[in-house]
């Protein structure tokens, strides 16, 4: 199974220590209110069910800027589908290659930004806000279904997590709206679970 950097659970900074660090880097005030009105989107509430125009039309809008325009949205509609197709992923990597090589890039502009120290705490601060959220979101849906894959589960929640950390250096960077992460970030906070490219299919749970 293709494993995205699983989700830890991790100490968040006081609000004394982000104002002072506010104060020194005011760019983390954004990347503090990105975190928190995300945790309150849908994580993995929509799982299985149908897509709706516009998440079709995001997860469109991110095949063509990642630049796989001939690849379909394929909906996945039970976990043991979506098993199979996160694990299918080490055999095909082209996606996250394009991706590793954005997320370099995104973080290469994001330390023209912020110190590295700035950076970290702000990923971090990120990581301690939505970890726990989305680790129960997706405990929640598995259980309505009786699944109880750790792994499995692990990989989901690391993967929307992940998803988050790239959103942040794509803000950071001030990029587009349509850049990929951003799109990609979009699909998990409407409560989907965005799989992975396999073949010339999308596959979003």
């Amino acid at each position: 199974m293709h494993n995205e950097d699983e989700y830890q659970e991790e100490i968040v900074l006081s609000d004394d220590e982000l104002n002072e660090l506010e104060e020194e880097i005011p760019l983390l005030r954004g990347i503090r209110a990105f975190a928190e009105e995300a945790v309150h989107m849908p994580w993995f509430a929509n799982l299985g069910r149908p897509l709706d125009r516009e998440t079709k039309a995001i997860a469109r809008s991110y095949l063509d800027s990642l630049g796989f325009p001939d690849a379909e949205v394929a909906r996945i509609t039970e976990w043991e589908d979506a098993l199979d197709a996160a694990s299918g992923l080490d055999f095909d990597t082209a996606q996250w290659e394009i991706e590793e090589s954005l997320r370099a890039g995104l973080a290469d502009e994001a330390l023209e930004q912020l110190s590295e120290e700035g950076l970290t705490i702000a990923l971090t601060h990120v990581s301690a806000i939505l970890g726990k959220r989305i680790g129960a979101a997706v405990r929640e849906a598995a259980a309505f279904a009786d699944i109880n894959d750790e792994a499995l589960l692990d990989a989901a929640a690391g993967a929307a997590v992940q998803s988050a950390h790239n959103a942040v250096l794509a803000l950071i960077a001030d990029s587009d709206a349509d850049h990929p992460f951003h799109r990609k970030f979009a699909l998990f906070t409407r409560g989907h679970w965005p799989i992975g490219l396999a073949g010339m299919s999308f596959n979003i749970f």
